[in-house]
């Protein structure tokens, strides 16, 4: 005993009996009130072993009423901040949490309690271990919590996992999250909760709104899809906080965001997305604030070859000097991707204005030489980007315009109409002949 001595043990027994006799009468009221006021007895007198030892007691008598549980736990989560040390602190959240396992009508009080627990973890340095204590709650399934304390505790998740570098245990976590809940219209109001429906508590005062979760969870997105260079997802990530209003309010918020889109859509591989994206973002109006980023983005829609020279001399200190970027600076793989997606703009702008052309041409059309020439046009082919055939003891390259499945039907039909006209003909010229011969063996008997 800690402070107050026999006193407080006095009292605590005295209220233990109260607690007992209200309870086999099956009072919740007087129950709850036993069981919080010896919780108050030991916070006042400090006494945080007795504290333990108590809510380890009245958890595990016998008949215990789910209420009474219910309110000791809350009533003793009230206490954690106020613990002299992080060993006490500690202490106590792990005995709270010992007692809430398992019990679904303190179901969120644990979750809550894991995440306090986590956070210290985290403090201390050990990640691993917080993403581990993390892990174990599935919010998701919590009936009464409410859906921004659901998503805030989903995205805590996924940072500790992207802080120890697991990112498939990342990309599990966030799919568990629809983007579909960010486009939800906050200003209509809530419905009262029908007499069947479980009530949704209230989330605590330090849960963020939906929107800051949006950005939360885009931010988180970037990191994610940076580590496998997905350039096109990180730029619809962007995409996505660009269109919060928070951000497309303030100039200096969504200035820096815009230059990042224009940036990573010119490193995104050419696809039908990509080319969605840019042309959405060229008709932006903002894009006009920023001149340097609307010519970039003009020259890869304009069907002309970009000499890269000319192009890196022109953005190389913009591109250099990119700061703050959610996966990490742009660096030299970047410039690479870069240089490599210019490479590709220039095949496509060939493939358009020539139906046939020597490797050699090419090369020189493209700075560079014969055999990375043939490497990124096969490359290419490949991915499908576009359909060539290359004949190399000529080094000729054929160009054909891709067809979709409409066109090979129709001239399949055509084919096919024009190979039965040719077979009635045959067989309107057999029976001709047929009959002149028939005729003329009749003349001669």
């Amino acid at each position: 005993m800690e402070n107050g001595g026999g006193d407080l043990e006095a009292k605590i027994e005295m209220l233990l009996n109260v607690e007992k006799q209200m309870r086999q009468a099956g009072e919740i009221a007087g129950t709850r009130k036993a069981v919080t006021d010896i919780m108050q007895l030991c916070f006042e007198a400090g006494a945080w072993k007795t504290l333990n030892e108590q809510i380890v007691l009245i958890s595990k008598r016998r008949g215990q009423l789910k209420q009474a549980v219910q309110s000791m736990v809350q009533q003793a989560m009230q206490y954690i901040d106020q613990t002299p040390d992080i060993d006490t602190k500690i202490e106590l959240i792990q005995t709270l949490n010992s007692v809430s396992a398992g019990k679904i009508y303190v179901e969120i009080e644990r979750a809550r309690l894991i995440k306090k627990l986590a956070k210290i973890k985290e403090e201390q340095g050990l990640i691993a271990e917080a993403a581990d204590l993390m892990q174990e709650v599935a919010v998701e399934t919590f009936g009464a919590m409410a859906k921004t304390e659901k998503i805030a505790f989903i995205l805590e998740q996924v940072r500790l996992c992207l802080d120890r570098q697991d990112y498939v245990r990342a990309q599990i976590l966030s799919r568990k999250i629809s983007t579909r809940v960010f486009e939800a219209d906050t200003s209509k109001e809530k419905k009262k909760p029908k007499e069947s429906e479980s009530i949704i508590e209230e989330p605590p005062a330090d849960i963020p709104s939906l929107l800051e979760l949006k950005r939360i969870y885009y931010e988180l997105m970037i990191r994610y899809h940076a580590h496998s260079n997905d350039y096109l997802e990180i730029c619809r990530s962007y995409k996505s906080i660009y269109e919060i209003p928070s951000v497309k309010e303030d100039p200096a918020q969504w200035i820096p965001v815009l230059r990042k889109i224009c940036w990573y859509l010119v490193l995104s591989p050419h696809d039908p997305m990509q080319s969605s994206l840019l042309n959405s973002t060229l008709e932006d109006k903002n894009l006009s604030e920023i001149p340097d980023f609307k010519l970039l983005l003009k020259q890869l829609v304009t069907m002309e070859v970009i000499q890269w020279t000319a192009l890196w001399g022109t953005f190389k200190n913009e591109f250099e000097n990119e700061k703050n970027m959610l996966g990490g600076s742009l660096d030299e793989k970047a410039a690479e991707s870069l240089k490599l997606r210019v490479i590709e703009h220039n095949i496509l702008v060939v493939s358009k204005y020539y139906a046939r052309i020597t490797l050699k041409r090419l090369a020189d059309l493209l700075c560079l030489t014969i055999q990375e020439a043939e490497k990124h046009l096969s490359e290419m082919v490949v991915s499908k980007a576009l359909i060539a055939k290359i004949d190399r003891p000529m080094g000729v390259i054929c160009f054909q315009s891709a067809k979709d499945s409409n066109d090979i039907l129709n001239l399949w039909s055509t084919n096919l109409e024009k190979l039965l006209d040719l077979v009635e003909k045959s067989c309107h010229q057999i029976h001709k002949e047929t009959m002149v011969h028939k005729a003329a063996l009749s003349l001669k008997s």
